[in-house]
């Protein structure tokens, strides 16, 4: 996980959790799947991961190091991080692709409008104007809304059946345009939740 030499000895560690030699904990590496002894891959086994959560968890508690160097006790401090958030962002399939995409240089922030149909545009379109309705006191609108907010989520749902598709090509052929259409599709995906969390709110305030 660490340099290719002890920090504390200078052995050769291998980049292993432990220098082979003297038994210093090394310096945790920041990658996630280096971390966590697991392939960089998008269709992730969760189960795996959760075990070598559970081993990390118990091996790199600070509580272990109370005894041991200084310079232990802060690597152990800096892995403990490293490994809760590295669980926390691996285990979801959305923030693990983002991560993915930002390793391999690719930008993830807001969606782009070039990302968004025109099919979807005119949806959003009609969308407003219910809200508009909505605010104005137009009991009707609420049906719109509830009728919207159903097909957004079945947008969503289509994006993520699309999304394991495109992890499984990736993962067995690693083509950079497959990530591109990934990041597409998270765009898209992460425009629709939006709407979906405006729309909620609306039908909340309306009840």
């Amino acid at each position: 996980m660490g340099s290719s030499s002890c920090w504390h000895c200078s052995a050769a560690s291998a980049q292993s959790l432990f220098c082979q030699n003297c038994n210093a904990l090394q310096a945790p590496s920041p990658d996630y799947f280096r971390f966590f002894g697991l392939d960089k891959r998008l269709d992730l086994d969760l189960g795996m991961l959760q075990k070598r959560f559970y081993e990390l968890s118990r091996t790199l508690h600070p509580d272990k190091f109370t005894r041991r160097t200084v310079q232990e006790k802060l690597f152990s401090l800096e892995a403990t991080a490293i490994l809760n958030d590295g669980f926390r962002v691996l285990r979801d399939p959305v923030l693990r692709a983002e991560y993915i995409l930002k390793e391999e240089g690719f930008e993830v922030g807001e969606s782009r409008k070039g990302d968004v149909s025109g099919e979807l545009l005119e949806e959003v379109f009609e969308l407003n104007l219910a809200l508009e309705e909505l605010k104005a006191g137009a009991r009707s609108a609420r049906f719109q809304l509830e009728e919207a907010q159903a097909r957004f989520m079945r947008m969503r749902d289509q994006i993520d059946a699309d999304l394991k598709l495109l992890f499984h090509r990736w993962d067995e052929q690693g083509r950079r345009e497959t990530l591109g259409d990934i990041r597409k599709a998270l765009s898209k995906r992460r425009y629709i939740t939006n709407l979906l969390t405006e729309t909620g709110k609306a039908l909340a305030a309306s009840a």
